[in-house]
């Protein structure tokens, strides 16, 4: 495309041959050279330290997580277990601390009711129209006592509905509460009902048929209806609770899965123990938290050498950054910080009780002889420092994180990255007046430039006419 100032020129008999908006960028583009350059200088200054600072900021946080999921897992809790697993099984929420043994006999395992229907020809055979009604209680002899609590369940049963169609329509209505399916055994096709654990969950079935079939056989609805009084063989187990002694009082569980327990445990029972209660006991499994400590002066290792790194006062990106300086103070003094302070003064409340020190070129190193001695001396008092409560390791290193990572604090690292990001904000508005006012410099030393050209090439004119006047008057 043809330069329109030249163009403008040339059309003003401008002969120079010198294209004056280019003059004219170069010039205005060389007067804010150097401005530019010191701000993009800048910034890529301030870019990299807020690369260095949201990196520190990053690995701190991924150690305030990595432990806490390491504590959840809960496998630096104390364990519980049952001197006769075969009874059942015990587990505590992950971060507790339970203290207690106690005794356990079982008497009775929860179990739920199941019901066969007598035989038909095949899964495929039509049970006939109506309606089933299954109501829920407790099942006991030849009586039934209803759970008012618990709606019965309608089910409307289509004439092209057959064993399998209806065992499905059971169990997708009766929201969890029956699972029904359809067996071909030996004596033909069957309906099995299962309920769910406990002795208030016990049901019957009602057939009430609209005709077609005779009552009673197969092909009409009456013929799966069942009540315990006129039971003939199709209930197969009745619904029951759970029965047991924690400590010799009784306590009784709709499920074998029982909690609400003393210091939350949670018992799934598995078998009766008659007069042979077991116990249950809980342990601290010391190399659980000796494997979670070495992790731990692993991590800090890592945070120290980048920090020695990032924030070395010759060369270091964030050499003269206070939210760097900050984090290295607060990882000399992190192995002093109160960790448990409600602990008595014969039990452990600092890292450094966990072995954990700080080495004179500020790495961290494990003493490995003051941690098993801890261990040894204080199990309850050094699982107790394992959880995700107020008090804790965890709670340390997760204010440790959040202290040098929060970005209202301007002397942390995350204040450090508003504060840069804030200048580089204020830069780039700086680079914008900046190319307005070079934009304005070049567009008026264009018209300077156009207006010196044609004026010079006016004179020119008039001293060429006057030279020709001369010479002809010499000729003469």
């Amino acid at each position: 495309m043809e330069n329109p100032g030249s163009s403008i020129i040339s059309a003003l008999g401008a002969g120079s041959g010198v294209n004056f908006v280019q003059l004219a960028g170069d010039i205005a583009d060389a007067t804010y050279a150097a401005q530019r350059i010191n701000i993009s200088n800048r910034n890529e200054t301030l870019e990299a330290r807020i690369s260095a600072a949201s990196n520190l900021r990053n690995i701190l946080t991924e150690l305030s997580s990595a432990l806490g999921d390491r504590i959840r897992n809960g496998d630096v809790s104390r364990q519980g277990s049952v001197d006769d697993p075969g009874v059942a099984s015990v587990s505590v929420p992950a971060g507790t601390t339970p203290t207690g043994t106690y005794s356990l006999e079982v008497s009775q395992l929860a179990q739920s009711q199941t019901l066969v229907s007598q035989s038909f020809a095949a899964p495929d055979d039509l049970v006939g129209e109506g309606s089933l009604t299954i109501r829920f209680g407790t099942v006991a002899g030849a009586s039934f006592t209803e759970d008012v609590d618990q709606p019965q369940l309608d089910i409307t049963v289509e004439a092209t509905d057959t064993l399998e169609t209806l065992a499905a329509k059971i169990t997708a209505q009766s929201d969890d509460a029956l699972d029904a399916y359809v067996v071909q055994g030996t004596n033909g096709a069957q309906l099995v009902v299962k309920g769910r654990e406990g002795d208030v969950n016990g049901f019957t079935l009602e057939g009430v048929s609209a005709g077609g079939g005779p009552a009673g056989a197969p092909g009409d609805l009456t013929y799966l209806s069942w009540q315990p009084s006129t039971d003939a063989g199709e209930l197969r187990q009745t619904a029951q609770d759970a029965v047991f002694e924690l400590d010799t009082v009784e306590i009784r569980s709709a499920s074998n899965t029982v909690t609400g327990l003393p210091e939350g445990m949670t018992l799934q029972l598995e078998a009766t123990n008659i007069g042979t209660p077991t116990t249950i006991s809980f342990d601290t499994d010391n190399s659980a938290i000796s494997d979670v400590v070495t992790d731990l002066v692993a991590a800090l290792n890592d945070v120290a050498r980048v920090v020695s790194e990032d924030a070395a006062a010759q060369g270091g990106t964030l050499g003269s950054d206070p939210g760097a300086r900050a984090l290295r103070a607060d990882l000399r003094n992190l192995t002093r910080e109160i960790v448990m302070p409600n602990a008595d003064p014969d039990e452990p409340s600092t890292l450094a009780d966990l072995g954990i020190r700080v080495t004179a070129d500020g790495t961290f190193e494990l003493d490995a002889e003051r941690l098993n001695q801890t261990l040894s001396e204080n199990p309850e008092a050094t699982a107790a420092m394992f959880t995700t409560g107020v008090f804790g390791v965890f709670a340390t290193i997760d204010s440790f994180a959040r202290e040098n990572t929060t970005t209202t604090d301007p002397g942390s690292l995350g204040g450090s990255v508003e504060r840069y990001e804030g200048l580089i904000e204020r830069n780039e508005d700086r680079l914008e007046r900046i190319a307005e006012q070079q934009e304005t410099l070049r567009q008026r030393l264009v018209r300077d430039l156009v207006a010196a050209e044609t004026r010079i090439t006016s004179s020119q004119a008039t001293l060429s006419f006057l030279q020709q006047q001369f010479d002809q008057s010499d000729n003469n």
